[in-house]
């Protein structure tokens, strides 16, 4: 009894020093889904499928401003909520204007096409995968296959569970990605395009490739091409809706206390670099959301890069029209 006394006693404690936030669409008032909330100090976190968070100004007490953004809205700064409201605090975003040219066709295209795939490239080496975290983000390049207009149907996702080895972290799981698009600027992901939101989990089973069916999302390839991204938003609960997940785990080094970043599986298989570099990364939550191709540039310690594991092998299939 006195157990469940403390735990409630703690619990009262947080909740008196949390507040739930809702992200909504400034026009149609419909809840922003996994919106991006950044803390402003290298930390962050996502918005659920409803738009809501929690934050606890007692575990976060030097946070004053939160950064609130999504693709196809403006980002906006907000002061954090005084008080403790049982009714969530409202933060409308406004969509943002974007000229995006062919990017997006209003309506499928019709006429004779052909069905056509980029393999995916892919292994088993669990030591040669990145570890996909909270802040990360991953895009590759995609060119219209042979010049001719493309439609991508599918996406092939290279994933390693671990199913081949006991380690630790093996048992049952439950990860939510999300895809999203962006238009080649000059060889680098440039700007964000808005489609709907591909929010998609994978589970243990979920081992070698998974594939994403995208036919119904008419997304087409521009002629000068389209960065397609892979990022984590965190684990989910038995309902399949994303739980708040700790973000990093605290060792203790001779240096003292270090952050490091929580890792989710499955694990993403790197291969070996090829002559045209098209894979990019970025954290979200640092280095101000920029653009970085994978080479040593972005991190000489890298074992990856060491290695010559540089580009992370998605593929595709397409619907190829004739001209």
């Amino acid at each position: 009894m006195k157990r469940y006394t403390l735990v409630l006693f703690f619990l009262i404690i947080y909740w008196g020093h949390a507040q739930e936030i809702k992200v909504i669409d400034s026009k149609d008032r419909s809840p922003v889904s996994f919106a991006t909330i950044s803390f402003g100090d290298g930390l962050g976190t996502f918005a659920d499928e409803e738009g809501l968070f929690v934050f606890s100004s007692q575990k976060y007490p030097d946070i004053d401003t939160l950064y609130i953004s999504a693709l196809g809205y403006s980002e906006k700064a907000i002061s954090i909520p005084k008080g403790n409201s049982p009714e969530p605090h409202i933060v409308a975003l406004a969509p943002e204007v974007s000229q995006l040219g062919e990017v997006i066709v209003s309506a499928p295209k019709q006429g004779k096409f052909k069905l056509r795939k980029q393999k995916p490239q892919t292994h088993k080496d669990i030591f040669a995968c990145w570890l996909p975290t909270v802040e990360s983000e991953i895009a590759v390049l995609f060119h219209r296959y042979e010049g001719q207009v493309s439609q991508i149907s599918k996406l092939y996702l290279p994933v390693n569970a671990e199913s081949e080895y006991k380690t630790k972290g093996k048992g049952k799981f439950a990860t939510i990605f999300r895809v999203q698009f962006y238009e080649n600027n000059n060889g680098t992901p440039g700007a964000g395009i808005p489609y709907e939101n591909i929010v998609f989990s994978m589970d243990e089973k979920a081992d070698k490739v998974f594939e994403l069916d995208l036919l119904s999302n008419s997304i087409f390839i521009p002629e000068s091409g389209l960065f397609v991204s892979i990022q984590v938003l965190g684990y989910a609960d038995k309902e399949g809706k994303l739980v708040e997940t700790k973000k990093y785990r605290e060792i203790k080094t001779a240096r003292g206390i270090q952050k490091i970043s929580t890792s989710f599986r499955p694990l993403l298989p790197f291969v070996k670099g090829e002559a045209n570099q098209r894979t990019f990364v970025r954290r979200i939550f640092f280095n101000d959301k920029k653009w970085q191709v994978f080479d040593r540039n972005y991190n000489p310690n890298s074992k990856l890069l060491q290695t010559g594991h540089r580009n992370y092998g998605m593929g595709a299939a397409f619907k190829v029209f004739e001209d």
